[in-house]
């Protein structure tokens, strides 16, 4: 039993409108956090980037489908994987309900990982997703985004990601070069999570989940903005209606499977 206080329901209404407070200032934030990302200046994609999806070969302007923004989620499945990331997966499991909302508002919406189509359609598959997922041919897609590393920048310190420059990965890798999926009470979730793909923690870090928005205007694309890491938080389901529950996220270790796994043993 959890050592929670208890009181009246006088007391709790008490509390929870003084919690409102906060929980309004923090809703008032995040609009104006929204309005200044609005506010980035674009910038001109002068590469031509190609794509495999399963409607054919295809362009990044192709993505857009139509519409006239784009949002791709960089999801970590490299070429080594023999599954994707399960931490992006749990991300993608929200995919489905919000793309014909977000087609249907003049956003396009794809993932994009280094693995050959034929895998991302066999793990799609499995999972029963049916969002866009394109192929970046492991071409130069995730490394001009941040989101894709060479085993020479691991291990010289030159990994720039979530605008900040990584130590060099200690030899051999413990697990631990990706500072912000540390979990409370765990020692070592990434070598865990990188097991779970069929990798070892060196192959799985070089690929990097990640966020980007792209907009199509009088014919060229430009790049609008980018988040990373705990920047994903937001677009990871679970996690706000977990802390949203009574004991919050409670975690001590990687708690979290694909979801076709639940209950193996």
């Amino acid at each position: 039993m959890t050592e929670q206080r208890t009181g009246s329901r006088e007391e709790w209404l008490a509390a929870r409108l003084e919690l409102l407070k906060a929980e309004k200032e923090l809703t008032r934030r995040s609009d104006e956090l929204a309005r200044q990302r609005q506010a980035l200046p674009w910038v001109k994609i002068d590469k031509d980037y190609s794509f495999e999806t399963d409607a054919g070969s295809a362009s990044l302007k192709d993505l857009f489908r139509g519409r006239s923004q784009l949002l791709v989620y960089h999801f970590m499945f490299g070429p080594d994987y023999t599954a994707g990331c399960p931490s992006c997966s749990a991300i993608a499991d929200g995919f489905d309900g919000i793309v014909v909302h977000l087609e249907n508002h003049d956003v396009a919406f794809s993932a994009i990982s280094r693995a050959p189509l034929a895998k991302l359609e066999a793990y799609k598959r499995r999972m029963g997703w049916s969002f866009p997922w394109a192929s970046s041919n492991d071409g130069d897609f995730n490394r001009d985004f941040s989101v894709w590393f060479t085993a020479d920048e691991q291990r010289e310190g030159r990994i720039e990601y979530n605008f900040r420059r990584e130590p060099p990965a200690p030899e051999p890798l413990a697990g631990k070069t990706v500072q912000e999926w540390q979990l409370r009470g765990s020692e070592g979730p990434v070598a865990q999570i990188a097991a779970m793909t069929g990798t070892d923690v060196a192959t799985y870090t070089r690929d990097r989940p990640g966020l980007s928005a792209f907009v199509l205007d009088d014919g060229d694309v430009y790049h609008s903005y980018s988040s990373y890491a705990r920047g994903l938080d937001s677009i990871w389901g679970m996690y706000q209606w977990l802390d949203r529950a009574p004991l919050g996220r409670n975690e001590t270790g990687v708690w979290w499977r694909r979801n076709d796994e639940y209950g193996r043993g």
